[in-house]
């Protein structure tokens, strides 16, 4: 389909097509393409910015793509390339919550990222659609152009069940980082609590952000270069005031900003990969409505999603942001 917003005049195309043997999504624009695969949890494993061919997603180091990616394996054995959803928890627990599905086990990363999902465009909108096996939802994101240079992610998750679910969301942008690439908060942000240190950071600790004294990181939003083989994942301790983050690339001026709505997504982490896992630099960006990590923790905090039975409804939109300049350009 190939289309235009009267409105924005905005230029698209969005079309069926292939990924290394699997059917897929062509979404572009003038300044952006994007290629979903429904087969491998409806992941987008490419998102570019044109006018500089900047891939801004890791990408997959396997030769061949397989469709299936098994139900309840462990995350970092199968996948760990892309854009999925961890849904309804990241780390893998039983379901905490009492009645019918308590003590259910949630996959690592939740389940999302290991189904096929339903993929079809409407009205220039791609519309990708799943649903639970664990617990009983249906999830569906809606993805389109607000501008040639800003996508549009909408969240719907519609309970299925006769019983009210406790679950959460968060977004899981694998990106692909170099030893140029700044992460990029909000001012007010000035402390961070790490929730996994690695080899060098105390895990349950608030750092001061974004520099430290501590040794071997003196800049808390700069990256490593990849043969470090570290990885360490950081909170803002509560809810946030203002809804983005970005990559920024020191070097080049290439830069992507997530943007969101503090009163639907209030919780916000990252976590940096320093070729501990799949031998990549990797930054994920992830504005998320739990806090934090697993289902069970963010239950007994009291920090998630608690949608009513009988086809209750919780809503939630995201933009995401490609653009070249400076810093301040970015922000």
């Amino acid at each position: 389909m190939t289309g235009k917003d009267r409105e924005k005049q905005i230029y698209y195309n969005m079309e069926k097509s292939t990924y290394r043997g699997l059917d897929c999504w062509v979404m572009e624009t003038a300044a952006i393409s994007l290629i979903v695969v429904p087969e491998l949890g409806g992941n987008i494993v490419s998102l570019q910015y044109k006018p500089t061919a900047k891939e801004w997603l890791t990408e997959s180091k396997s030769d061949e793509m397989r469709g299936s990616l098994g139900y309840g394996e462990t995350y970092s054995e199968q996948a760990m390339f892309g854009w999925d959803e961890c849904f309804p928890t990241i780390v893998a627990c039983p379901y905490p919550a009492e009645g019918a599905y308590e003590g259910r086990i949630i996959p690592d990363h939740g389940e999302l990222w290991s189904m096929p999902w339903d993929v079809y465009s409407e009205n220039g909108v791609l519309i990708c659609k799943a649903a639970g096996r664990a617990l009983p939802y249906e999830i569906t994101r809606r993805m389109s152009f607000a501008d040639e240079r800003v996508v549009r992610f909408e969240y719907e998750v519609v309970n299925t069940g006769e019983e009210a679910i406790s679950v959460f969301w968060t977004a899981h942008p694998l990106f692909a980082a170099t030893e140029h690439t700044q992460i990029c908060v909000p001012d007010g942000l000035k402390q961070m609590l790490c929730t996994d240190g690695g080899r060098n950071l105390d895990k349950g600790r608030v750092y001061d952000w974004p520099e430290t004294i501590e040794s071997p990181y003196p800049r808390l939003d700069f990256i490593r270069p990849a043969g470090t083989g570290d990885s360490r994942k950081f909170y803002a301790e509560g809810p946030v005031d203002s809804g983005w983050a970005g990559l920024y690339e020191r070097n080049s001026g290439e830069f992507v900003v997530l943007e969101w709505s503090p009163e639907e997504l209030p919780y916000f982490g990252f976590w940096i990969n320093e070729g501990e896992f799949n031998g990549q630099l990797v930054c994920a960006l992830e504005p998320c409505n739990g806090f934090y990590d697993t289902l069970s923790t963010a239950y007994e905090n009291g920090k998630l999603l608690q949608i009513p039975a009988m086809r209750g409804k919780a809503h939630w939109s995201l933009q995401l942001r490609l653009g070249c300049g400076s810093l301040q350009k970015m922000r």
